[in-house]
């Protein structure tokens, strides 16, 4: 009598790789190049070289983990770091994204997590525009969502961008508008911190939540169970 072979269980992708996935060859195909970077980051790279000067109120946007014994050393609180990081070892143009996970030190709950994933993008060229800015940010939550999406840009702050941008976007499922990511013309200061000449050079950038696109795709009401370990979630998108 022949012996069965036991059946092999097919793995699952968790949601946040499917989603930066998408990403990446989605902005592949607009030629961008993809980096990542440190995330034990200095005050310098998360702060400073990005118009956030010590002391400044805006640093309170973010709820940050020093390191302790390690001066000036934090767990980053975002992926923008790496606009500079990567601006001071290319010249431009630049197309960059770069997927990463950052830290909040903050309260957890349905929609809050201590760790989570973005992805930044930036674009720096002698003639970007803000225009340029919609049409690519337009496009790419078209081809996520569908072009059934509403979508509305309106005025916010951000130090590292002037003018800076959030974007909303309405589903036909759904009855308000959803905040999506942020945006905004790179600061000439931020050029400069960078050894890019701000009056020949101009461009955007942007940073979006991935996590927050996981859970709107997939219908997850709550942050935490992206990373409960609960192979019930991840068995749901079998390879």
């Amino acid at each position: 009598m022949a012996h069965m072979k036991p059946a092999v269980r097919k793995g699952g992708v968790h949601p946040i790789t499917l989603v930066t996935s998408d990403f990446v060859t989605l902005f592949r195909s607009l030629g961008y190049a993809v980096e990542t970077g440190p995330e034990r980051e200095t005050e310098e790279y998360n702060f400073d070289a990005l118009n956030i000067p010590e002391h400044h109120p805006s640093r309170e946007m973010w709820d940050t983990f020093w390191l302790r014994g390690h001066e000036g050393e934090l767990l980053r609180t975002h992926t923008s770091p790496m606009q500079v990081r990567y601006m001071q070892r290319h010249d431009p143009p630049y197309r960059v994204i770069v997927p990463g996970k950052v830290f909040r030190n903050e309260a957890t709950d349905r929609t809050h997590e201590v760790q989570f994933h973005q992805l930044e993008g930036f674009c720096v060229t002698e003639n970007t525009t803000l225009a340029d800015m919609q049409q690519t940010l337009s496009f790419m939550l078209q081809q996520l969502f569908g072009n059934a999406i509403d979508i509305r840009y309106r005025p916010s702050f951000f130090p590292f961008t002037e003018p800076s941008l959030e974007v909303d976007i309405k589903r036909p499922e759904d009855t308000d508008w959803l905040e999506i990511l942020g945006c905004g013309m790179v600061h000439r200061h931020v050029l400069s911190r960078a050894g890019v000449d701000a009056r020949r050079y101009q461009g955007f950038a942007f940073g979006v939540g991935v996590d927050r696109i996981a859970m709107l795709r997939y219908g997850l009401d709550d942050i935490r169970l992206l990373y409960s370990g609960d192979l019930r979630v991840v068995n749901q998108f079998c390879l």
